[in-house]
């Protein structure tokens, strides 16, 4: 069965935006920053490969992987290395994807409640929130960081506690996802989730999982939902 978020018979209650991705545009300099300090311990990776290997995971799914498959050794306190860098990164770099501050705004204007789940720890989304200005539009309770948790999607819990600090039930959840490790971890919450990316571009598929190509697309599939579900839109 569908969640009830998308249903005509449910309600919508939550929405929950992953971060890098889908507000900021923080992938393209994390994985490139990153690709630089692996080749310099002897990784042969581009920056171009970077991105699309690495873009969604966690920095310490990121160390095992690189020493399991690459045989390199990182050292254990290479991802809190790596955090510092991108927190200094992101406080001159960080830039929103495009629409995202004018959607966050139509959804407000909506009544619909919204937080951020992310694999970004608080303070790495504090430097990309507070250098673009959305802060001015995320409540500081509303972040919740599954890197701060110990538990980086695809684990559920960081959209699991997103639900729980409002009071809903993963059922009356979306997520908005760019990512197929962020979108595993939704659909393990038992939520909705709508993944952000270009229609032309190959994806999972899966019960609840929607698709749209365009950010300034989410606005009117939420609408279309409320609409279903007999409220004013």
């Amino acid at each position: 069965m569908l969640p009830a978020s998308i249903r005509p018979d449910g309600r919508l209650r939550l929405i929950i935006f992953d971060c890098d991705g889908v507000l900021i545009d923080s992938e393209g300099p994390s994985c490139r920053m990153l690709a630089r300090e692996l080749r310099k311990v002897g990784l042969e990776i581009s920056d171009e490969d970077a991105v699309k290997r690495f873009a969604g995971k966690a920095l310490t799914a990121l160390k095992e992987e690189m020493e399991d498959q690459a045989g390199l050794q990182l050292g254990r306190d290479w991802p809190v290395r790596m955090q510092h860098a991108l927190v200094e990164l992101m406080r001159s770099e960080a830039e929103t994807i495009e629409g995202s501050a004018a959607m966050l705004r139509e959804i407000r204007e909506l009544g619909i409640p919204f937080r951020i789940g992310s694999n970004s720890s608080k303070l790495e989304m504090d430097a990309k929130f507070g250098r673009t200005g959305l802060d001015a539009l995320i409540a500081p309770e509303c972040i919740h960081s599954a890197r701060d948790m110990g538990k980086p999607k695809p684990d559920p819990a960081v959209y699991l506690s997103a639900a729980q600090s409002e009071g809903v039930l993963p059922e009356d959840c979306i997520v908005l996802e760019d990512t197929e490790t962020g979108a595993a971890a939704a659909r393990a919450a038992g939520m909705a989730c709508v993944l952000l990316r270009p229609l032309d571009l190959p994806a999972v598929s899966w019960p609840g999982l929607l698709r749209v190509g365009h950010l300034t697309e989410f606005t009117a599939l939420v609408k279309r939902i409320l609409r279903s579900q007999g409220r004013a839109a």
